[in-house]
């Protein structure tokens, strides 16, 4: 048996009718993630309404419970049950909903409501809470014993493992070792001739009542005790007092209960423990108690289950989980907000909450192929993962682009932090298997995932002039034939084979739905940063050729930076005498302007002078971020002169995303 789907009107953030929140679930370990405030702690607390939790915790809806404009204020909350074992069915056999045609086997509706009558009793407003099966609600209400067997395991955040665990009445140890088994079954009841190892635990209580009743010591004082009695009586009404162990007397059932409340969990290791050992400590008692329910609702919400513990010991946590809900079929609903959590899930286990919907990643609720989910089983890191918990999401290829587009956004106005934006860096591979993760199937019933996520690639067509400045030519100085080649040039391309035809098919491989990719303007970032922006006469006006050129060269420069004894000035003045060199030393050819073969020449350190994109895009970084400081570069200028699609792409993950379907299309626009 497992809860297969929950429905929840007018409950804290969601709505009703089509505000209303509906969430699909499967068996074994489903992990609810997304920003704060997206409805994660409000989707668990529905679910424990409903079924309540075997502490026993007694839940009272509150005022701020009601959806804010809800009218009349009710709040209804639909739980759907199915695969109920015989042994469910029997259980729940009056409350069950069959189908018509008996083909497809029986399930089970909890219908629960919340109704603000405006009455007040004891001082307090009085809510009517109701629980009733059938798929419309309309069956019997739900019987409390039943109820009993619904209820389910609950990990609190920030929970007090130690608390939990330690002696005292009601606690949460003594209920998990008085539902075991072991606890129940094993031993003898005290008697003449059971040895001491044999004893129940009702057993070793009796034992100890027995021993403390016939101390020597209690028994001479309770002989006292009688003599100063029988003086204080009258003559022919003899009284005598008796000491007993408070509840002995009492049931052998109470009687367990009181013993085990006497009863604290600890580890067995020097030193006090830290939160996150006992933390461990406390999700190993209730994962005992949940694998030997037989009879009842198998079901574990843990909510921040990285509470405490440090990235290896999340992991671990989560392997268990899914361990522990595969063999041992317990239906489990995790709450997260780590991303080292995230990563360490099956994506097919995910389900992400964004703007009070739930979307799915299941295989089948995406667009993402089978070979996708096998393959960013294997490269969704924790620090990818942090896409799951954004508000807008950057896709790019490589290093560079990684560490140097934040730092444009930021410059430009839109910085990423702020904005709830996170850049993930898949490495020239992937990047349209990333995008289809935001990309959904069934868009009428599930609506858009809102998330503005931007692709960002490289056109890779250089420009007529730079196969010889880079080195591409044969040995006969002539550009290779085309199928003798993996690059590709501006001559490829002509009125059968448009640029703008291969412009738009790499558009087009990832945009869809809120996604959108962002192709550079001319071959790759680093010379479309140092050609910039091209006008409507074709030409370039302007762009960031002196600053690319001098994080190029001193990144070709890298290994003897900081151990050469040269100043800074003296590195400037190197810096443009060399550029200055460029400059004079190039004219237009093959077709091209002098700007292209000047952007040609600074991205050459990259291809023969072997200075890494990397290491450039950290100097770049740097020098941009100074001229702002020191006000030589405005944020409209730098504007100005960045390639437009860079400028574009960070002004669409950090806009508000408004889209529409119309016909079955997508819309999209930025802020």
């Amino acid at each position: 048996m497992y809860l297969s789907k929950i429905t929840i009107e007018n409950f804290r953030c969601f709505g009703e009718r089509d505000k209303k929140f509906e969430m699909s679930l499967k068996p074994g370990l489903t992990t609810l993630v997304g920003e704060n405030d997206a409805g994660k702690s409000a989707i668990i607390d529905a679910i424990r309404y409903v079924l309540c939790t075997t502490d026993q915790e007694w839940l009272r809806i509150k005022e701020n419970d009601f959806h804010v404009g809800a009218n009349p204020k009710e709040i209804r909350i639909v739980c759907k049950f199915d695969d109920l074992e015989a042994h469910h069915q029997r259980a729940f056999i009056e409350y069950l909903t069959h189908d018509a045609s008996g083909a497809k086997p029986p399930v089970f509706f909890l219908h629960w409501t919340a109704k603000e009558t405006g009455e007040i009793m004891k001082g307090r407003p009085y809510r009517r809470i109701e629980l009733h099966s059938g798929e419309k609600g309309e069956g019997p209400s739900i019987d409390p014993k039943v109820r009993e067997l619904l209820s389910v395991t609950y990990l609190r955040p920030l929970r007090d493992a130690e608390r939990a665990l330690s002696a005292g009445r009601g606690s949460r140890l003594s209920q998990v070792l008085y539902h075991t088994e072991e606890v129940k079954s094993s031993g003898k009841p005290y008697g003449e001739g059971v040895a001491n190892e044999e004893l129940s635990v009702t057993g070793i209580g009796e034992l100890a009542d027995a021993l403390i009743k016939n101390q020597p010591g209690i028994v001479e004082t309770r002989k006292q005790i009688d003599n100063h009695l029988e003086k204080l009586t009258l003559l022919g009404n003899p009284i005598c007092s008796k000491v007993e162990v408070s509840g002995a007397a009492a049931s052998p059932d109470v009687r367990l209960r009181q013993l085990l409340e006497k009863l604290d969990l600890s580890l067995d290791e020097i030193g006090k423990p830290g939160l996150g050992s006992n933390n461990l400590l406390f999700m190993a008692c209730e994962l005992l108690l949940l694998a030997q329910e037989n009879e009842g609702n198998r079901m574990l919400l843990i909510e921040e289950p990285e509470a405490h513990l440090h990235p290896q010991r999340q992991l671990q946590v989560m392997k268990t989980l899914q361990e522990e809900a595969e063999e041992k079929k317990i239906q489990i609903i995790v709450t997260t907000h780590s991303p080292n959590l995230a990563s360490a899930i099956k994506l097919k286990g995910l389900t992400l909450i964004h703007e009070n919907k739930a979307f799915s990643m299941a295989e089948g609720e995406t667009k993402l192929e089978k070979s996708d989910y096998q393959f960013l089983e294997r490269f969704l890191d924790v620090t990818k993962a942090n896409l799951f918990f954004a508000r807008g999401v950057m896709i790019v290829e490589g290093d560079a682009e990684n560490i140097l587009i934040p730092t444009l956004a930021k410059l430009i106005g839109r910085d990423f932090t702020e904005n709830g934006v996170s850049i993930v860096n898949v490495g020239g591979v992937g990047l349209r298997r990333y995008a289809r993760i935001f990309q959904r199937v069934h868009i009428e019933k599930d609506g858009l995932l809102k998330i503005p996520v931007a692709c960002v690639t490289d056109l890779d067509v250089m420009p007529n002039c730079a196969p010889a400045i880079i080195d591409k030519l044969d040995k006969e100085g002539h550009v290779p034939e085309i199928k003798k080649r993996q690059w590709r040039m501006k001559h490829d391309y002509n009125e059968e084979k448009p640029l703008e035809q291969k412009y738009f098919s790499t558009e087009q491989k990832a945009t869809g739905q809120c996604v959108r990719t962002f192709v550079s303007d001319e071959w790759t970032m680093e010379y479309n940063l140092a050609i910039g922006p091209q006008d409507d006469n074709g030409e370039f006006p302007g762009g960031l050729g002196y600053q690319t050129f001098a994080a190029a060269y001193l990144a070709s420069k890298d290994d003897s930076l900081y151990t050469n004894k040269k100043t800074t000035s003296q590195w400037q003045e190197e810096i443009k005498k060399n550029y200055k060199k460029i400059i004079l030393e190039s004219e237009a050819q093959d077709g091209c302007l002098v700007e292209e073969v000047i952007a040609s020449k600074i991205y050459n350190f990259f291809v023969n002078k072997k200075a890494s994109k990397t290491i450039a895009a950290q100097h770049l970084s740097y020098i941009l971020q100074l001229h702002v400081q020191r006000g030589d570069l405005s944020e409209d200028q730098l504007r100005a002169v960045l390639p437009t699609y860079l400028v574009e792409a960070i002004e669409y993950v950090t806009g508000n995303l408004i889209l529409e379907i119309k016909d079955g299309k997508e819309g999209h626009d930025g802020e």
